[in-house]
């Protein structure tokens, strides 16, 4: 909550911008790129516009990090995923990250471990052939994919990632048969991309509680998708280099204004990439987990300046 002095101060910083604006239409210069967005009504099921989340937490000792980080900073951090898979981490691995999750009130959300990126395929190794390095090849890798889930679910998570369209309609379907819990969240991968509202709204239909964007959509593409679909969006502020390194902090609060309810993500460019992860990189993991959560802040410290009104958990 912002005390009297530092609601003022963000006053003063979105009439500074003001300031700025109108002296570029004296010049003869539009004070805005051209074309208002629609602000979204949509919220989150407590009524917040938007939460936070750190991805790539790779295991415990990461998770750790990112709690201490986050009460150095005074920030929340609603949500953590995991990339390298729940097939990399040990019962005991995802038991103590479910329960700092419980702790900690943040919602753990790991990735299904197999894909054709890591498979005896080549494909997926050639320039035209990446954009299919996450999803399940063949029956196997599909039965592989849903026993990670089950696995992961048994273990207390409640929060999965998905990059395969198949196993996210299998799981949709389990859903429904309680074959797997009624409050298990789907997220679909970055790296399953849904760029257009069709492809949103297909996602959605089929069981996705949350979808990852493209880290490079403009705010009126996201806008876009924001009218075509209910459930909460992901967004990178800033994205790896590997997905195009996209750093949009001073459009933080167009972000929560078109895209609500959304999770804005802070992941650190210049960063090794970590997967599939273990204790051969876990100071790596560690260091760049802090680093995000820095990041996070630097973040929320741009959203409290020029949209100190955004609601959060």
């Amino acid at each position: 909550m912002n005390t009297p002095a530092a609601a003022s101060t963000h006053a003063g910083d979105q009439e500074t911008m003001g300031r700025t604006r109108r002296y570029l239409t004296s010049l003869g210069l539009p004070g805005r790129d051209l074309g208002e967005l629609p602000a979204s009504d949509k919220r989150f099921g407590d009524g917040a516009q938007y939460r936070i989340e750190i991805p790539s937490v790779e295991g415990p000792a990461p998770l750790r990090a990112i709690v201490e980080e986050a009460k150095a900073h005074g920030i929340r951090i609603h949500r953590i995923s995991q990339g390298s898979g729940m097939m990399l981490l040990t019962d005991a691995d995802i038991q103590e990250m479910v329960g700092i999750g419980h702790e900690q009130d943040i919602q753990v959300c790991l990735f299904v471990g197999p894909r054709a990126g890591w498979d005896v395929g080549i494909q997926v190794t050639t320039p035209s052939g990446r954009v299919g390095a996450a999803v399940l090849r063949g029956t196997e890798q599909l039965v592989y994919g849903i026993e990670d889930v089950q696995r992961g679910c048994e273990l207390g998570v409640r929060s999965i990632l998905v990059a395969d369209i198949g196993q996210l309609w299998v799981l949709g379907r389990m859903k429904g048969s309680g074959d797997l819990p009624e409050d298990l969240d789907m997220k679909v991968s970055i790296s399953f991309p849904a760029a257009n509202p069709a492809t949103a709204r297909l996602l959605e239909d089929l069981g996705a509680t949350t979808i990852n964007l493209p880290l490079d959509l403009s705010t009126a593409q996201i806008a876009a998708i924001r009218a075509a679909v209910e459930v909460p969006l992901d967004i990178y502020v800033e994205g790896a280099d590997d997905f195009g390194g996209t750093v949009r902090y001073y459009e933080v609060p167009d972000l929560v204004r078109v895209a609500a309810p959304v999770h804005l993500k802070f992941t650190v460019r210049n960063a090794p990439g970590i997967y599939p992860s273990g204790q051969h990189l876990e100071q790596v993991a560690v260091s760049t987990a802090r680093e995000r959560v820095r990041r996070a802040a630097i973040g929320l410290g741009m959203l409290g300046r020029y949209y100190p009104d955004a609601v959060s958990s």
